[in-house]
């Protein structure tokens, strides 16, 4: 194998185990930051017997699959959840270091990732978009079209404020419909991040498609489960994270199909 082989080899291992890491580290905002817990103390501890948990058994994926799913103390159950985070997340950071190489809009889009993967199961567990993800990642969107060519920094802002201005009149619009709150306050913060990120054009995309997804899974949600017919809340976070992960990769490609089959 030629040097360059094998340096482009040492290159990808350490994106996707920096990814992995970087996804423990994400198990732990989606666990304490509803909880409103520290995210640096106390250490690591199972949350049925309550042991501080060594640096070994913390080795992303590994630990999970060597102690077969279970704590090294009281054997309780360890959930597929965190091996599944580590891995969307390394998955991420391989996906826009092959779309980006080494820059800056890598690290931006690597942040953007942990934001979009918290999210994700968060809002899906608790129904909450925590503003210490979403504040800066507003702050970092603008940033990052500030220092980088992908978005100029007067869309990004524009971006923004698109998503916060769609997605307020929706709520609006929701609560004058249904006679009470259809979106929550941070699906509006999140769009102001994806806006940050995105521009206005692809915004719209993730707009398009997080309802088509969100339409579909909800209707598949509640022909299948009688406790979410009762319920009937259903958290918008997930569907905008889908969406934006899809648009990131494809949006290009799905505005010009839509431009070319639908506007001429």
């Amino acid at each position: 194998m030629s040097a360059s082989g094998t340096v482009s080899i040492i290159i990808w291992v350490t994106v996707v185990a920096l990814g992995l890491a970087v996804g423990s580290f994400t198990n732990v905002l989606i666990y304490r930051l509803p909880r409103r817990e520290s995210l640096w103390r106390p250490r690591s501890r199972c949350p049925a017997c309550g042991n501080a948990l060594r640096w070994y058994h913390n080795i992303p994926v590994v630990s999970w699959v060597i102690l077969r799913g279970r704590c090294a103390f009281c054997r309780a159950a360890i959930s597929w959840v965190y091996p599944l985070v580590e891995l969307l997340t390394a998955g991420l950071f391989a996906a826009f270091f092959a779309r980006y190489g080494i820059s800056v809009v890598t690290l931006g889009f690597w942040y953007l990732s942990v934001t979009l993967v918290a999210v994700f199961f968060i809002d899906l567990r608790h129904r909450i978009i925590p503003n210490t993800l979403t504040y800066p990642g507003v702050v970092v969107g603008v940033a990052l079209a500030m220092v980088s060519s992908h978005l100029s920094w007067s869309q990004s802002l524009l971006g923004a404020a698109a998503g916060l201005g769609i997605f307020i009149g929706m709520a609006y619009f929701g609560r004058l419909v249904f006679r009470k709150d259809s979106m929550g306050g941070g699906d509006v913060k999140l769009a102001a991040v994806l806006g940050a990120f995105l521009g206005v054009g692809k915004l719209l995309v993730i707009l398009v498609l997080s309802a088509a997804i969100g339409l579909v899974i909800s209707l598949v949600g509640l022909w299948a489960s009688p406790e979410l017919r009762r319920d009937r809340t259903i958290p918008y976070g997930p569907f905008l994270a889908l969406a934006a992960v899809v648009v990131c990769f494809f949006g290009e490609s799905l505005i010009t199909y839509y431009v070319r089959h639908f506007l001429h």
